[in-house]
């Protein structure tokens, strides 16, 4: 089940090496960083990568729902919402992937130029940092999309030209990223981010909007309004996100009756509960219990 591309929805260009030799060829500030592939993936279920030779280029993978994991040279780091990953040009065994339960949405840049040696090495990107935590990007995901934009027109030397100056300034806002943050959206995706944590410390109550609105003293629209912006989801969707998330965990780990995960999770019906987690799990709860334990054995076996 491991892909590597091919999640509906998703964004990829592949700049022809003979494109970016004709534009980078006498041309010093353009040789000196540039963009070789751009990508988005949302909610990539079973994407995996392996790369037995490492990476000619950097590699920026920024996460802004779900989770995810990067593995170099047997080190592992886990990557969350609104958090990145800037992994150095390297020859190191490498190899990542999204979670299994929770599978990322990632919008990732890989990125190259003359000296890469000298530029890792002036700005800090190590090869063992992990993953950084970051207010959301909204600048950098304008950028983003610019650069996509761009590229979508064809590989000019205008467009290739202004795709990488853009590029620089996309940068910034990962390596500054106070720079280029609004107070008023930190306040604000402070405030978010204390409900996620409420949501999480109440994952078995019954909340409704109205009670989550009234918490940081916002209109029901203007809050599900922020929050969706946020978190791509509305407010009782991502709580209901977090219960199936939650009950996925107690599925595989433990031996608790599907009934009493439901009533632990706030739903008196059992039936009603099932039908959600199918939905979002394409598989019902007996199942997943099912197919996530078979897989397990399997591991082991391969291990042993």
């Amino acid at each position: 089940m491991k892909r590597r591309d091919g999640f509906e929805g998703e964004k990829y260009i592949a700049i022809p090496e003979l494109a970016l030799r004709k534009v980078t060829r006498g041309n010093s500030l353009m040789q000196q960083l540039y963009v070789t592939y751009i990508g988005y993936f949302p909610k990539a279920t079973y994407h995996y990568r392996e790369r037995l030779k490492g990476c000619k280029d950097n590699i920026l993978i920024y996460c802004i729902r779900g989770r995810g994991w990067f593995k170099i040279n047997n080190q592992h780091f886990d990557i969350g919402p609104n958090e990145y990953i800037m992994v150095p040009s390297t020859k190191v065994h490498m190899k990542y992937g999204a979670d299994e339960t929770d599978p990322w949405t990632i919008y990732w840049v890989h990125f190259s130029g003359k000296d890469m040696e000298a530029f890792n090495k002036d700005f800090g990107i190590d090869l063992y940092q992990g993953a950084k935590e970051i207010m959301f990007n909204e600048k950098g995901l304008e950028l983003w999309e610019a650069m996509y934009n761009n590229l979508a027109l064809g590989y000019s030397e205008d467009n290739l030209t202004n795709t990488n100056l853009c590029l620089y300034h996309f940068l910034a806002t990962f390596l500054y990223p106070e720079k280029h943050t609004n107070v008023k959206i930190q306040d604000e995706k402070n405030m978010i981010k204390d409900i996620i944590l409420y949501m999480q410390d109440n994952i078995n109550e019954k909340l409704t909007i109205e009670q989550l609105a009234k918490r940081i003293d916002f209109s029901t629209s203007h809050f599900s309004s922020l929050f969706k912006k946020a978190t791509g989801m509305s407010p009782l969707d991502y709580f209901i996100h977090l219960k199936m998330q939650k009950a996925c965990i107690m599925l595989y780990t433990t031996e608790v009756k599907v009934k009493d995960i439901a009533i632990g999770l706030g739903y008196d019906d059992p039936f009603h509960f099932s039908r959600i987690f199918k939905k979002n799990m394409n598989v019902s709860p007996n199942q997943y219990r099912i197919l996530r334990r078979n897989k397990g054995e399997d591991e082991i076996s391969e291990e042993e």
